[in-house]
């Protein structure tokens, strides 16, 4: 479906980030004349974040381009599930599933994330284990593109996830069956092995992939425009 009124963008960080990882994404849209949103990822669970996200689009009121990153996939691709104002899916480094599959199944079906060695876990009153990156670790694991200032930063601000929000199997159809999808990601992921980002943008037939050379699994904070440039693409195509 095409439109001719411009969509909104809406950024959906995943887990160990936050709203501002968007922000260099952020100016190169506005640059383009694109509104953006970048929401607030709760990282409590799939359901219920799905659930948010799906709040924050009715009160767009617009049709939107829906950008997940990490595990931000998971929760884009439920809330689009029968949203008629979803038009464009885009996967940044991002989660892609199928009914039933987790992030973190998903995340060990090709070799190569080091992720579970980089984690601290505790538990939270809600019940079950909540996880961080520790911050020793935090630059070689998740941003190893960047410099050390800024991979400090990422590191004292990121945003904790659930046990439960890593091992919810997406219930329902997922997004991508229905409505197109784009999908960019770095070469030398540490989170989700660059194979299992291919293999899931092949399974979504993706209308575009872009794999971006020594790009880690922070894509959004450290190439802005490679992951611009594909959010763009997505929004022409819905504007036709």
């Amino acid at each position: 479906m095409t439109t001719t009124e411009q969509p909104v963008i809406v950024l959906v960080h995943g887990a160990f980030a936050e709203s501002a990882s968007w922000n260099g994404v952020i100016r190169r849209l506005h640059g383009h004349g694109l509104a953006a949103v970048a929401v607030a990822n709760p990282l409590r669970g799939v359901e219920g974040d799905a659930t948010y996200l799906r709040d924050v689009i009715a009160g767009i009121g617009r049709p939107v381009v829906l950008v997940g990153h990490s595990y931000g996939g998971m929760v884009i691709t439920r809330a689009a599930a029968g949203n008629p104002a979803v038009r464009a899916l885009v996967y940044v480094a991002a989660f892609a599933p199928e009914p039933g599959e987790s992030a973190l199944l998903l995340s060990a079906k090709f070799e190569g994330s080091s992720l579970g060695g980089a984690l601290n876990a505790y538990p939270v009153a809600s019940g079950g284990n909540e996880f961080r990156i520790d911050e020793a670790k935090f630059h070689h694991q998740f941003c190893a593109d960047l410099d050390a200032d800024e991979a400090a930063l990422m590191a004292a601000t990121q945003r904790p996830v659930t046990e439960r929000a890593l091992t919810d199997g997406l219930t329902g159809e997922p997004g991508w069956r229905t409505t197109p999808s784009w999908s960019v990601f770095g070469e030398r992921d540490l989170n989700i092995p660059a194979a299992a980002l291919r293999f899931m943008a092949e399974r979504a037939s993706a209308r575009g992939t872009s794999e971006i050379a020594g790009a880690s699994h922070a894509v959004a904070v450290s190439r802005p425009v490679a992951v611009a440039t594909t959010i763009l693409d997505a929004a022409e195509h819905v504007r036709g």
